[in-house]
């Protein structure tokens, strides 16, 4: 679940990855610390769901994420500063692993991060698959297809869902191929929520297959978000978005306490943003949906109410 990804939820996109909608440009991502960490992207970090003894865990990864993709994304730096930069924030890491003394430009990311690694195990290959993620952001030049865009969740949010199952001491191989269902969808879901903000930035995550397969693009698609062909591809591709939802939903049931209540809100929280997209008739080029109130509402009566779904019928001859 993804910290790129843009959805509601302690585990993800968090997804959840993954990406980090920025609630200020003016943020700085050296020394600096927030006075409390607010959302990423839409995820409540560190809520009162995860337990206490978590919650600096839970921070110092929010804000490894958080000032890396600022690196990634923010201000008028050139892709080539952006690249440096995240070569040097990916040697900090490493030495914080190491238990070596960084550079101390980011000593407010990494001195808690490197205590956090220590105390907890973390597994440093995933925080490098984050960095993996945002430095192709700094590349980025679209996705031939569906397998490709998920290559790029693969790295950008589902890391985020493994390291806080690791720190609940979930390791399950089906419990985390669930995991990473739920953190794909929540970043899919993100991008087409967003398409409105994404496309006019250049950030461009519909495949080109399926825009081609509907005889548009995404720009022709935010020219003219009510045509037939732009809802169309929306829809298909919320579609898409809730079949992995689906399939990754059972976690929420499977896994005991704290987290499995936070998954269940996450579980909703997506689903509900695509019945919002649904909502408005698939018309996400021409404005980004929002939750309200009452959907909060919503979303938490759901989320007290999951039950498993029923099995399949078999037809016998």
């Amino acid at each position: 679940m993804h910290f790129r990804g843009r959805q509601q939820g302690q585990l993800g996109n968090t997804a959840l990855r993954g990406r980090i909608r920025r609630r200020a440009a003016a943020r700085r991502v050296h020394n600096s610390r927030p006075v409390s960490v607010e959302h990423y992207e839409n995820f409540p970090v560190a809520s009162w769901l995860c337990p206490p003894a978590l919650r600096p865990a839970v921070r110092a990864i929010y804000w490894f994420a958080r000032t890396a993709d600022d690196i990634a994304d923010e201000g008028d730096a050139s892709p080539e500063s952006r690249q440096a930069a995240l070569r040097d924030y990916r040697d900090d890491l490493l030495n914080a692993a190491a238990g070596r003394p960084g550079s101390g430009r980011w000593a407010g990311v990494f001195t808690p991060l490197a205590t956090v690694i220590a105390a907890h195990r973390l597994p440093v290959p995933l925080l490098e698959a984050l960095l993996d993620a945002f430095e192709e952001d700094t590349r980025h030049a679209g996705y031939a297809d569906r397998a490709a865009l998920l290559q790029y969740c693969a790295r950008s949010a589902n890391p985020i869902g493994r390291l806080l199952l690791h720190l609940h001491g979930i390791a399950e191989p089906a419990l985390l191929a669930r995991s990473d269902a739920v953190c794909s969808a929540l970043q899919l879901i993100n991008f087409w929520q967003d398409l409105s903000v994404d496309v006019p930035r250049g950030r461009l995550y519909v495949p080109r297959a399926d825009a081609a397969a509907h005889g548009t693009t995404p720009a022709a698609c935010l020219q003219a978000p009510h045509a037939d062909a732009s809802r169309a591809l929306v829809r298909e591709l919320c579609a898409w978005a809730r079949e992995l939802m689906t399939a990754g939903a059972p976690i929420a049931l499977a896994v005991p306490g704290r987290i499995g209540w936070e998954l269940r809100f996450v579980v909703q929280g997506g689903l509900r943003i695509l019945a919002k997209i649904e909502a408005m008739n698939f018309a996400s080029f021409a404005r980004r949906p929002r939750l309200h109130a009452v959907d909060h509402l919503v979303i938490g009566a759901r989320a007290l109410t999951m039950r498993p779904s029923p099995p399949e019928l078999t037809r016998t001859a």
